[in-house]
Order: C-alpha cells, then sequence, then structure tokens
C-alpha cells in the first residue's frame, strides 16, 4: 500500500529527506578544525585537535582546497547548537513540557516546538526526535548555495580563463607554443620541471585589469577572491582545477596565511633555545657541553660531528645508508634511507655520546637542521640536554664550523661520505684530536681532555687514554 503522496511534509512541514545513514560530523567540529588550521597547524594535527580522525581532516582540507570560507565565522546565537538539540532530546523523552524545556534552554516555546516536529527522525512514520539527527537535517536545510558569477556569466567566464591559460604570442602577434602542458595529478606544479607557457595573470590582475577594459560594464566584475575560490574549493564548477598550474606557485591546495608564515624548524621548542642555555656553557668553564652538526656530501651522504667545546675534543658519527637506499624509489614521507633522517639521527647520536662518562654529557648545542627534530626522545634516553642556535648563527657554534672546516681536508664537498667506515672516522677523529691547538696552548685535545678529567673538580673517573 505505502503511504500517501505528501505524508512527511503534513508530518514535519518539510519535504521527504534522504536518509543521513551515520551521522555526519557536524559542523562545529569542522569549524574547530579550521580555526586550528588558522593558527598554522597540519591537517592532520588540526583533526586531532578537533577530535576527528586524520583522514576526515584532510578530506576537509582538499574539499576546500585549503580554503575555511566561511567556516571561520561562529554560529550567531539565533541558532540552536548541537548540545541545546542534546539537552532538547533529552527532557523530551523525559515527557518534559515543550514550555518548560523552552524555559529550561531560554528560547522561545515556538523555537523548541518548530524543533521537535521539523527535525525530528520519522522512521516509521513517527516523530521520534534525535539529536543527530536533528542537526544533520538543521546543517542540511542551512545551506544556501549561490550559483557562481562565473558560471552564470559566460563572457567573463571566457575573460578569466584566456588571462589565465590563454596562450603566450610574440610581439607581431605569432603564437609561441614553449614546453607541453604536463599531465594534471592534482598535485602541486613539477618540481625543477617544465611548465606550460600561458598568459599566467594573477587574479588580483584580471580583477583590477576588468575595470579598465570594462569601464561602463558592471557585470564584468569579480573579486580576486573569488577567483581563487573558483579555482579551489571543489563543487563550485566555475573553472578547471588544473588551472591552478597557471597561478605562479602552482599549488594545488591553498597554504593558510599562518602556516605560510611558520618557519621550517617547528621542532625547536621554548625551552630548546639557545637563549635558555646555561651561563657556564658560554663561558666554557665546565666540561661536557658539546656542539655538532652535519658534514654533507655527495648523493645525501653525511657524516654528524660533535665537538667538546672546553677542549675541542672530536668525535665523529657514523651515519650509514639504510637498506633499500637507491632502489626503493623515493618518497614522500616515506623512510629516511640517506642515514640522517630524525630518528636514525638521534639513536647515532645517542650510541656515540653514551660511549663518554657521565659528566661529559651535559648539553649538545646542534643547528636548526631537521635532522635532530627527534630531540626530545634522545634527552630521555640519554640525559643530555638539547639546545639549538638561533637562525642564520653560524657564531653561536665556532667550534664546531671550526672543526668542520677542518674535517674538510679530509672529506671534501662533493664526495661520497657513505664509503667510509666507523673505523675510517674514528681514526680521522683521533688525528684531530691528536694535533696541538693553539687555542689550548698548543697542548692536544686528548690532553686537555684528560687533563680536565684528572682535575681535583672533576670526580674520579677513567681517563680517555
Amino acid at each position: 500500500m505505502g503511504r500517501p503522496a505528501g505524508w512527511m511534509k503534513a508530518l514535519t512541514g518539510r519535504p521527504l529527506m534522504k536518509s543521513p545513514g551515520t551521522p555526519s560530523l557536524r559542523r562545529d567540529t569542522e569549524r574547530a578544525f579550521w580555526r586550528e588550521i588558522a593558527t598554522g597547524c597540519t591537517s592532520e594535527v588540526a583533526a586531532t585537535l578537533a577530535g576527528v580522525s586524520q583522514a576526515a581532516g584532510t578530506r576537509w582540507f582538499r574539499d576546500r582546497g585549503g580554503m575555511p570560507t566561511f567556516m571561520l565565522a561562529p554560529l550567531k546565537g539565533r541558532y540552536l547548537s548541537f548540545e541545546e538539540r542534546e539537552e532538547i532530546a533529552l527532557l523530551h523523552a523525559q515527557g518534559t513540557s515543550v514550555r518548560k524545556i523552552a524555559q529550561e534552554l531560554k528560547r522561545s516555546p515556538s523555537t523548541i516546538s518548530r524543533e521537535l516536529r521539523r527535525n525530528a527522525a520519522t522512521r516509521a512514520g513517527k516523530l521520534d526526535y534525535r539529536a543527530s539527527v536533528a542537526q544533520w537535517k538543521a546543517e542540511r536545510f542551512a545551506q544556501r548555495p549561490k550559483t557562481a558569477k562565473l558560471v552564470t556569466n559566460e563572457r567573463l567566464h571566457r575573460y578569466v580563463q584566456d588571462k589565465l591559460a590563454g596562450v603566450v604570442r610574440a610581439p607581431d602577434g605569432r603564437i609561441v607554443a614553449g614546453p607541453g602542458a604536463p599531465e594534471w595529478k592534482g598535485r602541486n606544479k613539477p618540481h625543477r620541471g617544465d611548465r606550460e607557457w600561458v598568459t599566467a595573470w594573477s587574479p588580483e590582475q584580471i580583477s583590477n585589469r576588468l575595470k579598465a577594459d570594462f569601464p561602463d560594464d558592471e557585470s564584468m566584475r569579480i573579486s580576486h577572491e573569488s577567483i581563487y575560490q573558483a579555482l579551489y574549493v571543489q563543487g563550485r564548477g566555475a573553472l578547471k582545477r588544473e588551472l591552478v598550474l597557471h597561478l605562479r606557485t602552482g599549488r594545488a591546495l591553498r597554504v593558510p596565511r599562518a602556516r605560510s608564515k611558520r618557519q621550517s624548524w617547528a621542532h625547536v621548542t621554548e625551552e630548546t633555545l639557545i637563549s635558555k642555555r646555561p651561563p657556564e656553557v658560554a663561558d666554557r668553564a665546565v666540561p661536557g657541553h658539546w656542539e655538532g652538526d652535519l658534514v654533507i656530501g655527495l648523493q645525501r651522504s653525511a657524516i654528524g660531528t660533535l665537538v667538546e667545546r672546553t677542549t675541542r675534543f672530536t668525535m665523529l658519527i657514523h651515519l650509514p645508508r639504510g637498506e633499500g637506499y637507491g632502489v626503493i624509489p623515493r618518497t614522500k614521507n616515506g623512510p629516511a634511507l640517506a642515514g640522517y633522517g630524525a630518528v636514525t639521527m638521534a639513536d647515532a647520536l645517542a650510541k656515540t655520546i653514551t660511549t663518554l662518562p657521565q659528566q661529559l654529557r651535559q648539553s649538545v648545542t646542534w643547528d636548526r637542521g631537521k635532522e635532530l627534530s627527534d630531540h626530545a626522545r634522545f634527552t630521555v634516553d640519554t640525559g643530555v640536554k638539547v639546545y639549538f642556535a638561533d637562525p642564520k648563527s653560524p657564531w653561536q657554534r665556532g667550534t664546531n664550523e671550526n672543526t668542520n672546516g677542518l674535517l674538510r681536508q679530509y672529506f671534501p664537498k662533493g664526495t661520497d661520505l657513505s664509503r667510509w667506515t666507523s673505523d675510517d672516522l674514528a681514526a680521522i677523529a683521533h688525528t684531530l684530536n691528536t694535533r696541538p691547538r693553539k687555542t689550548l696552548g698548543w697542548k692536544t685535545p686528548a690532553e686537555a681532555l684528560d687533563e680536565q678529567l684528572r682535575s681535583p673538580k672533576q670526580p674520579g673517573v677513567a681517563t680517555t687514554g
């Protein structure tokens, strides 16, 4: 028999809606996600902070092209929140009257009555109010998608597309082909590869040039932000996504402003700044404080260097390449096979420095390289505090920089450093440590370190030989 036509509208005041199945993530949750994105977080971190899966966060970011659009604006108080709908569902299930619910929530009784009727679940042809379904219905009907101007105005669409992706012409009007267009894969422009030659006007240039080319035609107006949204926001349907390759940056997704301003050394925390380093480190009065860095060679090979600030004693860290290097293709976020990924570097540094007596393991001052981004675990495992020098300030690790210069005599630039074994590195370190230094009164670093260990200020420990 079935139900009569129009039964849903008679029951709820709204037409029949497709069942949502599992309730989708709420808009307020997505707003929380975009607020974290606005602070500079990655989509994975923002999703975790918002309480959703990383896959959901990545999907939100890609669907909106990295643009939160209206999502940063908080909901106005005139709209019921999900928390209020949960309270309505609880009180309604307890048999509380509409007026009593309205009084509890400080809302109009008509608002509560309309909510219970229009946004209730209608399984089995009955009104059954559930907060999750009510929230889904409210968000669904709150959508007021506006047709993009570039969809309705064909002449404006042609103008914008021509200025973005028009052909390049010589001064005599002849078309110059240039390199072929790379295949669009939904990713950024090719890295160090050819890009198609096009006019490539920026959205801001297009927006402002329209006023000069069509001074009397108000229909030929569009803001640069609308052009960006037409390119980046999925579902706008105005411009093809592959046209983003013709923007100067060639990004497949927009980068939030806070993220673009974020420095690449996010692993450097407040407590690891060099300004937080104890004063005795600077005056070199107490041994056990080290400076570290990498010496880079050909084909991503490297050697780690550690230099003790007081005695100039040098230790070299063997960083062999991982299994599969040169065989397994390099992939984004794949394993660090070159030998100095964050985990590998922390492990190798810990293995080297723990061969020293405890009093010679006080701190390490490193440059801003990401190879030591796992410094927190290194400190927990070894008890050695890590500090990072300021950006572009090599003089703050002058001892290490000078030693690296000496090491270049043995490991020149442009040579493969992965061919040297740990025994080879130990021999070179021994050579430096037995070379007299003017700054040490012509003592060798090994002698200076042994003297420090024998000093009455230092507890009795075994000498370094």
